[in-house]
């Protein structure tokens, strides 16, 4: 490859396996929950015993077409399964039920909005080239090295083995690491709106497999692919595609050759390594599976899956900023969790403002859930409360700060704002006469103050109204008190 006078570009592409949140297995009734002891969600057909049948589960098909559709996927009219043949230790048939060249959906795409550090903000379309539907392996555990013979081992779970997936093939069109790391966070959106998957990447419910290449320019053919196997965060996504974007490009320039294999990314030393040569489709002998017959859906129920769509994240961050008027920020914060957008739309709908409830929501709230770890939906705090609160400071009954000094309390215990403002007397002073009478002894008390501000010190208004602030615990009515305020000291 001649790199002189190259402008590189790079070619990225990732495969999401989003692990399906159905309560059974794909082909069998076995159990599919995460951290149970080892090997207790295992049967028959989860390991291919002579003699056992695979059943595709109804609610996994149903989830898939529905992925594919939010994901503006052709749903396929036939599709079938075929035998995917490798032999591994967490693979208990020594074959996998994948799909191959005729999967459930094809050519979509996704927009993702692009947030580059030091850049301006924009929205990138990706194509998607298919979503297909397979069965997941198990899992090795490396248990270190035996006492007596000093060699390692290994131990096998079953216990993912036949858990259903949605593998996600994007097309070539991811040119960053940033824009790699976006897409992957818009899948797991578009998945945990849907209810089809809780995206978790802890436990393994939605990991990536990222492709790269680069060439010397936006019009030279693509370069020799790498594979980089197992991503489990957006962070790793983006850092080892920009690492192994740069590896390439130096080996390139300094004439070394890149080699198609697939590599691992190391967490600890932040570089990806290489785990073994990259294998092609042939390596793999798809056939047919002869014990699962083809898949028929009708237009009727794409229709009526089509019909029970939510309303997707793209979606809601345009009609938050155009027709509710928040920024492109506040509306990207909003969005990113389903629960959270439930509630932010709870307490508009009671009449609140939607910029007085985003800041409320994306401020004391969300640090609040963020630190105790939980989401919206278990919030004790409900949206009618918070309702009630804000309308208490819109009409004057209490102040912000006092909102925000009994909030801990309602976000841990819930209840009404009302009733512990009520209960301890925390309703803002609004009286005049009272007001005015607490105005003259506070004016009394500071004759210096009141001096220098009739001097020309117009600065000290401040001053007197912290020190009422102070006197009253914050309850004094801010534009009451700030028009006696200002009408006493000008006598």
């Amino acid at each position: 490859m001649d790199t002189s006078a190259t402008s590189w570009q790079a070619v990225i592409g990732l495969e999401t396996h989003v692990q399906l949140g159905t309560n059974s297995k794909i082909f069998t009734s076995a159990a599919s929950t995460f951290g149970d002891d080892p090997n207790t969600h295992i049967d028959p057909v989860v390991c291919g015993l002579p003699g056992t049948l695979p059943v595709l589960n109804q609610k996994v098909l149903e989830y898939a077409v529905k992925a594919a559709l939010a994901l503006n996927l052709k749903v396929a009219s036939h599709s079938k399964f075929d035998r995917k043949q490798y032999f591994y230790p967490d693979l208990p048939k020594n074959y996998q039920i994948s799909q191959f060249d005729e999967p459930i959906a094809e050519n979509g795409w996704i927009e993702v909005e692009v947030a580059e550090k030091g850049k301006e903000t924009y929205l990138k379309k990706i194509g998607i080239e298919r979503l297909h539907m397979e069965e997941d392996a198990g899992k090795l555990v490396h248990a270190g090295s035996d006492r007596l013979s000093g060699s390692t081992h290994s131990l096998v779970d079953y216990n993912r083995a036949g858990v259903a997936l949605a593998e996600i093939v994007s097309k070539p069109d991811l040119r960053t690491g940033r824009e790699a790391a976006e897409y992957a966070s818009e899948i797991r959106r578009i998945m945990r709106y849907l209810g089809v998957s809780d995206g978790n990447m802890q436990e393994g419910s939605l990991r990536c497999d990222v492709n790269i290449s680069v060439r010397p320019s936006s019009d030279a053919p693509f370069g020799t692919k790498v594979e980089i196997k197992n991503m489990n965060s957006f962070s790793a996504i983006q850092k080892a595609c920009d690492f192994e974007i740069d590896r390439q490009i130096k080996a390139y320039e300094n004439g070394d050759e890149v080699v198609q294999e697939t590599r691992l990314w190391d967490e600890a030393k932040q570089l990806t390594k290489s785990m073994r040569s990259k294998e092609g489709s042939s390596d793999y002998r798809y056939f047919p599976d002869p014990d699962l017959g083809p898949i028929e859906i009708s237009n009727e129920l794409k229709t009526r899956w089509l019909k029970e769509l939510p309303e997707l994240p793209a979606s809601k961050r345009h009609r938050y900023a155009q027709e509710m008027g928040l920024s492109a920020y506040d509306a990207r914060v909003l969005t990113d969790e389903f629960s959270m957008t439930k509630y932010f739309e709870d307490v508009v709908n009671l009449g609140i403002t939607p910029k007085t409830a985003s800041n409320w929501i994306t401020g004391d709230i969300s640090a609040f859930v963020n630190a105790n770890k939980l989401n919206f939906a278990e919030l004790l705090f409900l949206p009618a409360q918070l309702a009630e609160m804000i309308n208490m400071i819109n009409s004057g009954k209490i102040s912000g700060k006092i909102a925000k000094e009994i909030l801990p309390e309602l976000l841990v215990k819930g209840g009404s704002p009302k009733t512990i403002v009520d209960s301890r007397g925390l309703g803002m002073i609004s009286d005049p006469e009272q007001l005015t009478e607490i105005i003259e002894e506070l004016l009394k008390n500071h004759p210096n103050e009141v001096e220098a501000f009739r001097n020309g010190k117009n600065k000290l208004q401040g001053f007197f109204v912290g020190q009422l602030m102070k006197k009253t615990a914050g309850k004094a009515d801010p534009k009451l008190a700030n028009q006696i305020l200002l009408k006493k000291l000008q006598v």
